[in-house]
C-alpha cells in the first residue's frame, strides 16, 4: 500500500493518511447524521404534549399520553446523544490514527529527501508545520467533520418538518434562513477565503518573529540594541493587529445582519399567526404556530454550525496543503543498476548547477579532480560556490549538467548507503544532540566499542574536555549546566569523523568560528583525520592550506586559478591578493592584541 497518494479531492486527501481507519470516519459521520435526525424527535414529542393539553382543556385529566410523550422525548434525546457519542468515538479513533500516520509518513518522506532540502529549512519550522498540520486535521476529522455532516443533514430534515404541518408557516420560517445564508456565503467564501489564508500567514509570521526575538535576546542586550531588535517583532504584532481589526470591522455589519436574520423567525411567525387566527380561535392553526415557534430556534444552531464548519474546512485544507508541499519534494532518483566504488579519486566533469527556483547558475562548467589520498583546498570570496560544490559530492543536490565521479562510478549511480559510508563531512555549524558524548560520537558507527570511542575522542584532541566534565564520556550535553564552546563541539564532531573512518573527507571551514587554542587542537586532529584520505577542504584561514596538494580559487561559480600555494603566489593573481589581505589582517590583529597588553600592563 502506498504511504500517501495525493488526490484532487481534498476530503479524500484528508482521509488518505488514516489507512483502513478511514472507514471509521465514514461510520462516525453516518452516525452523526442519524443523531441529527433523532435530535429533532424530542421537539415533535414536546409539541405533541402541547397538542394534547390544548385538545382536552379544560379537562386536563383526559391528557393520558403526556407521560408517554415526555419519556419518548427523553428517550430520543438520550439516543441522539448516545449515537453522536459513538460516532465521535469512531471519528476520534480514525483522526488519532490519521495524525499519527501523517507524522510518520511525513518524517519518512523527509528522511528520503536530499540533504540540500534542509539547508534552507530549519528543524523548528518543519516541526511546526508537521505538528500544526497534523493537529489541525486531527481536530477537523474528530470534531468538525461530524459537525459538518450534522450541518448538512439537519437542514434537510428541518425543511421536511417545516412543510409537513403548515406550508405557509414553513415558507415564512424559510425566509430568515435564506437571508442568513445569503449573508453568510460572502463571509465564508470569495475574497474572505483569501483573507483567512492571510490571517494564518500573519499569525505564523508573528510567532516566528517572537521565537527569533527570544532567541536573540542575549546578543541584542550585549550590544545594547534591544529597542532596534524589538522593532521587527513589534511590526509583526502591529501588522497582525491591523489585519485582525480590519477583518473584524469588515465582518461587523454582515455578521450583525446574519445574527438578526437567524433569530428573526418570531418577527414573522407571531404577526402572521395573529393575522391568520384572527378574532376566532382556531386550535389547529394555533397548534401549528406553536410547533413552528418550538422548532425554528434550531435554525440558529444550524446556520452557526454551517459557518464554523466551513471555516474549519478551509483551515484544514490549508494545513493539508502545508504537508503536501513537503510531500511534493521528490527524493533523489535511485538507480536500478548501482555501481560500486572501486577507488576514491573524485572527478568533476563539466559540472553546472543552480538551486531550484534560481535563474542563474551557482556553478558553471567546473572541471577538476582529487586524486586518491590527495588533499585539495577550495578558497575564494563568500558566495562563490565553494560549499555548494562540496555538497554535490554526497548528493545534497544533483548536478544539472555534467557528472561527478568517485572512482569510475557516477555519484548518481551509487547507492545512497554506500555513498554515505564512504564520505564524512564536518561543517561550520556542528549539530550535537542533547545526549551523552558517547552517544553523540557513536552515531558515526553504532557498533563501535566504548574503547574505540575513547580513542577517537583522544585523536580529536578531546581529552581536556572529558577531564573537566563530571561524568566524562557519559556526560549529557546541555543538561545540568553542561555546555560546550563552539570549538569544543567541533572537536567532538571530528571524533565522529575519526570513528567512522571514511576514505573521503569534506571539511567546510571547520575552524571558522574557533578561538586560537581550539584551532590549534583542531589542526592537530586534522592530521589524524586526513591521513591516507581523499580530502576536500574549504578554508578562509589561508595559513591552514599552505601545504595541501592543490588549491582551487572559486569566484562567481567558476574556477579562476589552480595550483599549489607557491605556484599561485608566483602567478601574482587573485590568490596572491587574498594572501596579502589575509596577512595584513593577521598583522592588524597582532598589533591590536599587543596594544591591549600594553594598556593593561
Amino acid at each position: 500500500m502506498k504511504l500517501y497518494e495525493k488526490k484532487d479531492n481534498k476530503f479524500l486527501s484528508l482521509l488518505s493518511f488514516s489507512g483502513n481507519y478511514k472507514y471509521l470516519t465514514i461510520v462516525g459521520c453516518i452516525l452523526a447524521g442519524i443523531s441529527a435526525i433523532l435530535g429533532l424527535m424530542p421537539f415533535i414529542y414536546i409539541w405533541k404534549m402541547i397538542e394534547e393539553i390544548i385538545s382536552v382543556m379544560p379537562n386536563y385529566s383526559n391528557a393520558v399520553n403526556l407521560a408517554h410523550y415526555g419519556w419518548m422525548a427523553l428517550y430520543y434525546g438520550l439516543l441522539s446523544i448516545g449515537i453522536y457519542f459513538i460516532g465521535l468515538m469512531c471519528t476520534h479513533l480514525s483522526a488519532f490514527r490519521n495524525e499519527r500516520n501523517m507524522k510518520i509518513i511525513t518524517m519518512k518522506h523527509l528522511l528520503k529527501l536530499p540533504l540540500g532540502f534542509f539547508s534552507n529549512k530549519s528543524s523548528g519550522s518543519l516541526r511546526k508545520i508537521i505538528d500544526y498540520s497534523s493537529g489541525t486535521t486531527e481536530g477537523f476529522l474528530a470534531h468538525s467533520l461530524p459537525d459538518l455532516v450534522i450541518a448538512i443533514i439537519t437542514p434537510i430534515a428541518f425543511l421536511v418538518l417545516l412543510f409537513t404541518y403548515n406550508w405557509f408557516f414553513g415558507l415564512l420560517s424559510l425566509v430568515p434562513m435564506v437571508v442568513g445564508l445569503l449573508i453568510i456565503l460572502p463571509m465564508i467564501g470569495g475574497s474572505n477565503k483569501k483573507m483567512l489564508i492571510k490571517y494564518q500567514q500573519s499569525l505564523e509570521d508573528m510567532n516566528a518573529e517572537a521565537v527569533e526575538y527570544v532567541r536573540g535576546i542575549p546578543v541584542t542586550k550585549t550590544f545594547q540594541q534591544s529597542i532596534f531588535s524589538f522593532k521587527s517583532f513589534h511590526k509583526t504584532i502591529k501588522d497582525y493587529s491591523k489585519f485582525v481589526t480590519d477583518y473584524s470591522i469588515s465582518c461587523q455589519v454582515p455578521y450583525s445582519c446574519f445574527t438578526v436574520s437567524i433569530n428573526g423567525f418570531f418577527a414573522l411567525l407571531i404577526p402572521a399567526g395573529i393575522l391568520l387566527i384572527g378574532s376566532t380561535f382556531n386550535p389547529s392553526l394555533f397548534l401549528d404556530l406553536i410547533f413552528y415557534i418550538i422548532l425554528t430556534p434550531i435554525a440558529s444552531l444550524i446556520m452557526t454550525k454551517i459557518m464554523f464548519s466551513s471555516q474549519n474546512w478551509m483551515i484544514a485544507k490549508q494545513a493539508l496543503l502545508k504537508i503536501e508541499k513537503i510531500l511534493d519534494n521528490k527524493p533523489l532518483e535511485e538507480t536500478k543498476n548501482p555501481q560500486h566504488i572501486n577507488n576514491h579519486q573524485i572527478k568533476f566533469k563539466n559540472v553546472s548547477f543552480k538551486y531550484p527556483g534560481n535563474i542563474k547558475d551557482t556553478l558553471k562548467n567546473i572541471n577538476f579532480e582529487i586524486k586518491e589520498n590527495q588533499t585539495i583546498a577550495l578558497v575564494g570570496p563568500s558566495g562563490g560556490g565553494k560549499t555548494t560544490l562540496a555538497t554535490l559530492i554526497p548528493r545534497f543536490w544533483d548536478v544539472n549538467t555534467g557528472k561527478i565521479l568517485i572512482g569510475n562510478a557516477n555519484v548518481k549511480n551509487i547507492k545512497k548507503e554506500d555513498l554515505m559510508k564512504n564520505i564524512s563531512f564536518v561543517f561550520q555549524k556542528t549539530q550535537l544532540f542533547k545526549d551523552s558524548i558517547l552517544n553523540n560520537v557513536l552515531i558515526a558507527k553504532k557498533d563501535a566499542k566504548k574503547s574505540e570511542v575513547l580513542e577517537a575522542l583522544s585523536a580529536a584532541q578531546c581529552d581536556d574536555i572529558l577531564e573537566k566534565l563530571p561524568e566524562g564520556i557519559d556526560t549529557v550535553i546541555g543538561k545540568s549546566g553542561v555546555h560546550l564552546s563552539g570549538g569544543e563541539q567541533q572537536r567532538i564532531a571530528l571524533a565522529r569523523v575519526i570513528l567512522k573512518d571514511a576514505p573521503i573527507i569534506i571539511l567546510d571551514e571547520a575552524t571558522a568560528f574557533t578561538d586560537p587554542e581550539n584551532e590549534y587542537k583542531i589542526q592537530k586532529a586534522f592530521k589524524k583525520i586526513t591521513e591516507g584520505k581523499t580530502v576536500l577542504m574549504i578554508a578562509h584561514r589561508l595559513s591552514t592550506i599552505k601545504n595541501v596538494d592543490k588549491i582551487h580559487v572559486i569566484k562567481s561559480g567558476e574556477i579562476m586559478e589552480s595550483g599549489t600555494h607557491n605556484e599561485l603566489i608566483e602567478a601574482n593573481g587573485f590568490y596572491k591578493n587574498m594572501w596579502d589581505d589575509y596577512n595584513e589582517s593577521v598583522q592588524w590583529k597582532l598589533e591590536n592584541s599587543q596594544s591591549l597588553v600594553n594598556l593593561n600592563g
